[in-house]
């Protein structure tokens, strides 16, 4: 049963990574896909530690720094809307 949810964790980090690689649009769907690729890794980790009967320390660690990109990504977010007026990332010049 762990390694059905385990392959589940899988196919929604490659599902995350087809969203990621050939949507983008704009910064606030692309940060959303993110977020959605560090919660498939948790599950994944979880999952793996669980399954290899390991302590859970190292998901807080990860959850702590999914939370601290998930700040500096709105951040970001917050910067591109107020000096650009949008967050299209077709529309910028990032060169």
């Amino acid at each position: 049963m762990i390694m059905f949810n385990y392959l589940y964790s899988l196919i929604m980090f490659f599902i995350g990574n087809y969203l990621f690689i050939f949507n983008r649009k704009n910064m606030l769907y692309m940060l959303l896909i993110l977020e959605f690729l560090m919660l498939s890794l948790y599950l994944l980790l979880f999952f793996l530690l669980l399954f290899l009967n390991m302590e859970m320390y190292f998901l807080l660690l990860f959850l702590i720094f999914s939370v601290c990109e998930s700040v500096l990504g709105m951040s970001i977010l917050i910067y591109l809307v107020r000096m650009h007026g949008n967050d299209y990332l077709l529309l910028l010049n990032l060169y």
